[in-house]
């Protein structure tokens, strides 16, 4: 792959990287184009309009070629330059979690929304937290919260530990457990769970970038994407304060409209489905009453573990 002339410009660049993306079958392959050579000139997006007649250097010119190699190959252009963007943060991915989707920033606001005024310290579980993004989201919005981010696959715990540590979030605690099983006794006031819900089939059909990139761990829900979720049903009335709210992300639809029934049928009250941006109905949400968590067990101590008895922040 040779870029036009010894020391090509900016604009030059661009419009290279952009033909060889579209012909990869790229769909945003002009903003891929100047995300990738952003990042290899180590400058913002929005400064590639100023410097349109900068010459790359032949390190630069180099660097960008690489990216456009792995992008053309369908890796994630997030995978390449390394961060991605949730609600206020810049959070750092790789290939050990999926990278964070503009849906899931409502599943996180949601969730923001449902935590108790500012009387105590609330308590949120974020089940299966790859690379932490609802995790970090919440305890950066709301400081006053403490967050235990459970997550079964320690490469994934260990990039969610990563962002934790640079955002500088101390009321987070990253966990190595298989949903709530490494989990000390305790009620939260939320839980927060976008589990693998996709049924195994139709992974394969999916655009690269996520049936050969993202991890299968965190897609495959299942025969019917729901085996997960249904863990997560049977097992959260035990981890939820009385009145205390579950919100789940989903495929949308139909889906979405079963796990409503499912949640019913756990005996979880007023539950409610929310929209994402494209209007599917995605969303779901369902609280637990006080006979519901009674008959759960006995009243748990809340609060998250700290680094000296779980050694896991």
């Amino acid at each position: 792959m040779t870029l036009i002339g010894p020391l090509p410009t900016v604009a030059a660049a661009l419009d290279v990287g952009t033909d060889l993306l579209r012909e990869a079958g790229i769909d945003s392959a002009r903003v891929d184009a100047e995300w990738l050579l952003a990042d290899a000139l180590r400058v913002s997006r929005s400064a590639l309009v100023v410097e349109t007649r900068r010459a790359l250097e032949p390190a630069d010119a180099a660097r960008y070629v690489s990216a456009l190699r792995r992008r053309t190959g369908r890796e994630p252009l997030q995978h390449i330059v390394g961060t991605q963007a949730f609600r206020d943060l810049s959070l750092r991915v790789r290939a050990d979690a999926l990278v964070p989707r503009p849906e899931t920033e409502l599943l996180a606001g949601w969730a923001l929304e449902l935590l108790p005024p500012h009387v105590r310290t609330p308590l949120v579980i974020d089940v299966g937290t790859g690379s932490g993004c609802i995790a970090c989201a919440i305890a950066s919005e709301r400081p006053d919260v403490e967050v235990i981010a459970l997550e079964v696959s320690p490469a994934a715990a260990a990039l969610a530990r990563e962002n934790v540590v640079a955002l500088r979030l101390s009321r987070v605690t990253v966990l190595v457990s298989d949903l709530f099983a490494g989990l000390p006794p305790m009620r939260a006031d939320v839980i927060v769970c976008n589990p693998p819900y996709l049924p195994t089939e139709i992974i394969a059909t999916l655009a690269p970038e996520v049936s050969r990139h993202d991890p299968r761990l965190a897609l495959d829900g299942g025969p019917d994407g729901l085996d997960v979720v249904r863990r997560v049903l049977a097992d959260a009335p035990g981890r939820l304060a009385a009145g205390g709210a579950l919100v789940l992300e989903t495929a949308g639809g139909e889906q979405a409209r079963a796990i409503v029934a499912l949640m019913q049928a756990a005996g979880f009250e007023r539950v409610e489905t929310r929209r994402d941006l494209a209007g599917v109905e995605r969303f779901v949400m369902g609280r637990l009453g006080h006979d519901m968590a009674d008959r759960a067990g006995p009243e748990l101590g809340q609060g998250a573990p700290t680094a000296n008895t779980t050694g896991a922040r």
